[in-house]
């Protein structure tokens, strides 16, 4: 895997589109499109990752894998 894992839904509850890296905790993001969120999610991730490495914490690797894609 080479890259994050990213889910991107429609919330009812919040009337727009929900994104989220579940490998890096609380990476998420909002937008009234799914581009909108999408993009706000990639500035999360580079925000995420930056603040990680500027406190000496380690930045999980791209892990996740949806159940759907899981090989029995």
């Amino acid at each position: 895997m080479t890259d994050y894992h990213i889910n991107l839904f429609y919330s009812e509850e919040d009337e727009g589109y929900i994104a989220d890296l579940p490998d890096l905790t609380h990476c998420s993001a909002f937008g009234e499109s799914p581009e909108e969120a999408l993009n706000e999610l990639l500035k999360a991730k580079q925000a995420w990752i930056q603040a990680a490495k500027e406190s000496n914490k380690p930045v999980p690797p791209p892990t996740y894998r949806p159940a759907i894609y899981q090989v029995a």
